[in-house]
């Protein structure tokens, strides 16, 4: 049986679920799910593999119109996600359209096969589910279009085989055993910002960004010493907490969920910096990984 292997670019906006379709596609938690919008900043990458075919989706940030240089970076990864893609996957749900038609003109006009999945069909009906499909019928006519349930999996088999309709006949990108082209130091500062978004309100996980600044590995500990960068003295103030509590929060979840993710015990230590305003300086923007 030949093997096929392809990229497939997921896109969509910022509340669309986007983490939570790629994470249910590669059974495996890749991308760091939150209730709130822009939770992905970074392209990541989340590899299936079996034994006839090998897909490599893209988690790319959320569709917005960038306020400062950090959107600007996201929605950079956004336009380098353009150009490499078999198939684009085009995440809705019923309630939304898309907030940047620059992207989806790119897109529709790349001739590259689009599959549209009208995402959270478990919190409507069917009579509302037909009218959106038709809608999108109209405005994306040369789309396939799929409902289904990322946070549920349903219709994750149905996602998997339009996919492999589309795929070209090709060795596998990368070795079989992987299953992202991220390093461990990567989530384990996605976890730390995970935890962050949970439990901390307003701006304040909007101005956060986490630098793993030693990571030792052991047999049976990990040892790893992570920075928290706020904008502001107060922002750093509200991290911290009342003595402390709610950075020991963090970092407690954190541990906790970065040992399920390893398979091992951690040792996490937390710290807390001020590096004012870096989310629109570009300098600082390019020492922590952003594209500029």
């Amino acid at each position: 049986m030949a093997h096929k292997s392809g990229f497939v670019n997921i896109i969509g906006n910022p509340n669309a679920g986007k983490s939570t379709l790629m994470n249910a596609l590669v059974d495996d938690q890749l991308s760091i799910i939150t209730p709130k919008a822009q939770t992905t900043r970074h392209r990541i990458i989340g590899i299936l593999n079996q034994s006839d075919y090998q897909i490599v989706f893209s988690d790319t940030p959320g569709l917005v119109n960038p306020h400062y240089k950090l959107q600007e970076s996201m929605m950079m990864s956004i336009h380098s996600a353009l150009q490499d893609a078999d198939v684009f996957i085009l995440l809705s749900d019923l309630g939304e359209d898309f907030k940047n038609s620059e992207v989806i003109e790119q897109i529709k006009s790349s001739n590259v096969p689009i599959i549209l999945l009208l995402n959270k069909i478990d919190l409507s009906n069917q009579e509302e589910i037909a009218t959106k499909i038709e809608e999108w019928k109209q405005k994306l006519p040369m789309a396939q279009i799929l409902p289904v349930s990322a946070l549920h999996k349903f219709n994750m088999d149905g996602v998997i085989a339009m996919i492999l309709e589309h795929l070209p006949e090709a060795p596998p990108y990368y070795p079989k055993d992987e299953v992202s082209d991220r390093n461990l130091r990567f989530f384990v500062s996605e976890i730390i910002r995970e935890k962050i978004l949970l439990h901390y309100q307003k701006e304040i996980p909007y101005s956060v960004e986490i630098v793993v600044e030693s990571y030792v590995e052991g047999k049976d500990i990990d040892k790893i010493r992570a920075l928290i960068y706020v904008e502001r003295e107060s922002q750093k103030a509200i991290i911290i907490g009342n003595k402390g509590a709610a950075l020991k929060r963090v970092g407690k979840e954190a541990r906790q969920k970065m040992e399920k993710f390893l398979g091992k015990q951690v040792f996490l230590e937390l710290y807390v910096k001020v590096m004012k305003d870096w989310r629109d300086n570009e300098k600082i923007l390019k020492r922590f990984g952003y594209e500029i």
